[in-house]
C-alpha cells in the first residue's frame, strides 16, 4: 500500500472508532454481556479457521527462525482457542465498570457533585506475537465501553484477522456497534506511525511487545501511552527465609513459564543462608534445566555455574536462565532491585513481617509479594479477568490492568439556579 493509502485507512478507521465510541456508551451493562457472549460463541464456531490461520503463521514463523518462545506466544490449539472464548465469557461476568459512583458531595451552596467512572473513549492497541491479544484487547475495551483499533505484528496477522472475524461475525447479530472492533489488516510500520499521530480520533494507545516496540510508540505519539517495559523480576531470600518454601517459590516463578514478563529473573539471597541454600537451589533449578549465572560469591560456592556480568542485573531473559547474586542484608537487596528492576514484580521470602513491611515500603515496583510466586502478577489471578496488560507506569494505571484501568472519570453537577454571581444578575 502507498502511504496515503495507509493514512487514509486508519483514518477512516479512527472516525468510524469515534462513532462507536458514542455508541457504546449508551449500551447496558447487560447489553454489552450479551454481546461478549455472542463474541464467545463466535470463537467457538469459528475455532476450525482460526486454527487454519494460525498454522499459516506458524510455518511462516518457523521460516523465519523464530526463538522456541516466540513459537510458543504465537501457538494456538483447540484447547488455548476454547480457553480464550473462555476468557470473553468471563469478561462478560464480571462487574460493569461504567457508571459507577467514586465520590458524591454536595456543596454548602446546595450543588451537588458526583465522580463516575466513565469511558475513556477510542484505544489504539499496538501487539506483536500473541494473536490472544486480539481478543483480550476487544473483549476489556468493549466491557469497560471502549471502541478498539487493533494493530498486530506481521507474525500472527492470519491468526488476528481469524480472531477478529468470529469476533465480529458473533457480536454483529447481538448488537455489536458497527467500527466498535476493528483491526488493521495490514502490517507496514508506517501504520504504528499514522496511528501514532492520530490523536483526533485515539484517547489512549496501549503498545504490547518488547521494548523497541514500546519506545518507538511514546517516542511518536502524540497522545498518553500506557507502557510495559521490560519484566525484570526479583526474589529476595533473607536470613529468616524457609529455605523450602524459597526453593519451591524460584522454581516455579522462573520455571513454571519462562516466557512471560512476570517469570523471575534474579534472585537475591542473603549472605547468612548462602552457604547451605545455593546448593539445594542448584540442585532444583538443574533438573529443571535451568541455566544459573552468579556473581563471584555465588560461584564460591558453586564453582561450576557460569559468572554473571553487568549486563545479566538488568536483562530479561524470557528464557530457563537465571541471575544469582549474594547480599549482606535486607538494605543491599532492596538498593539492588531499585537499581535494576523495571519496576514490575519483585518478592521477599522471609518469616520476618518487619522485613517483609519494609521490603514493601522501600521498593518502587507495581507489585510486591511476600512469600508467594511473581506469577501471580496477573490481571485473572487478581480477579480482573483477561487483563489489557500489565503497566509498569504509574499515572494512571499501574500493574494488571482490566476493566477499571480502561475507564476514566467525570464530575456531574446538579443545581437547582445556583450562579456563581447572584448580585449580579439582580442588579440588572
Amino acid at each position: 500500500m502507498t502511504s496515503e493509502e495507509i493514512h487514509k485507512s486508519i483514518y477512516s478507521m479512527g472516525q468510524t472508532a469515534r462513532n462507536a465510541a458514542h455508541a457504546l456508551a449508551q449500551l447496558s451493562a447487560e447489553k454489552k454481556s450479551d454481546i461478549l457472549r455472542a463474541m464467545a460463541q463466535g470463537l467457538r464456531d469459528n475455532a476450525a479457521e482460526i486454527l487454519e490461520a494460525n498454522a499459516k503463521d506458524i510455518k511462516a514463523g518457523e521460516e523465519k527462525g523464530l526463538s522456541g518462545a516466540l513459537l510458543d506466544r504465537l501457538r494456538l490449539d483447540e484447547a488455548r482457542v476454547h480457553a480464550i472464548a473462555g476468557g470473553v465469557d468471563q469478561v462478560a461476568d464480571l462487574p460493569d465498570p461504567v457508571g459507577e459512583e467514586l465520590e458524591q458531595t454536595t456543596r454548602p451552596n446546595g450543588i451537588s457533585i458526583t465522580k463516575l467512572r466513565v469511558p475513556i473513549g477510542v484505544i489504539g492497541i499496538i501487539f506483536e506475537s500473541r494473536p490472544n491479544v486480539t481478543s483480550d484487547a476487544a473483549v476489556l475495551c468493549l466491557k469497560s465501553g471502549n471502541a478498539t483499533i487493533l494493530r498486530g505484528g506481521s507474525e500472527a496477522i492470519h491468526s488476528n484477522k481469524a480472531i477478529a472475524k468470529a469476533l465480529q461475525s458473533g457480536g454483529e447479530p447481538a448488537g455489536l456497534p458497527e467500527g466498535a472492533i476493528q483491526l488493521i489488516p495490514f502490517t507496514d510500520r508506517e501504520s504504528v506511525q499514522v496511528m501514532a499521530g492520530m490523536d483526533k480520533y485515539l484517547d489512549l494507545i496501549i503498545p504490547r511487545g518488547g521494548k523497541g516496540l514500546i519506545e518507538a510508540v511514546v517516542s511518536l505519539a502524540r497522545m498518553p501511552v500506557i507502557k510495559h517495559y521490560d519484566g525484570i523480576c526479583h526474589a529476595y531470600v533473607d536470613r529468616d527465609a524457609d529455605q523450602d518454601l524459597a526453593i519451591a517459590i524460584i522454581d516455579d516463578a522462573k520455571t513454571q513459564k519462562p516466557s512471560v514478563c512476570n517469570a523471575l529473573e534474579t534472585a537475591l539471597i542473603h549472605k547468612d543462608v548462602a552457604a547451605e541454600f545455593l546448593p539445594k537451589l542448584a540442585e532444583r533449578l538443574n533438573k529443571r534445566g535451568v541455566e544459573i549465572r552468579g556473581d563471584e560469591r555465588v560461584r564460591e560456592i558453586l564453582p561450576d555455574v557460569k559468572a554473571a556480568s553487568e549486563d545479566d542485573w538488568s536483562t530479561e531473559y524470557l528464557d530457563l536462565i537465571i541471575s544469582i547474586k549474594v547480599v549482606d542484608s535486607l538494605d543491599d537487596a532492596i538498593a539492588h532491585i531499585n537499581e535494576y528492576s523495571s519496576q514490575h514484580s519483585e518478592v521477599i521470602i522471609t518469616t520476618n513481617e518487619a522485613a517483609a513491611q519494609r521490603f514493601q515500603s522501600s521498593i518502587d515496583s507495581a507489585c510486591l509479594f511476600h512469600n508467594c510466586s511473581t506469577r501471580f502478577a496477573d490481571g485473572e489471578e487478581f480477579g480482573f479477568g483477561a487483563e489489557i496488560g500489565i503497566s509498569t507506569d504509574k499515572l494512571h494505571a499501574r500493574g494488571p490492568m482490566g476493566l477499571k484501568e480502561l475507564c476514566s472519570y467525570q464530575y456531574r453537577i446538579n443545581g437547582e439556579g445556583q450562579l456563581k454571581d447572584k448580585a449580579r444578575q439582580e442588579n440588572l
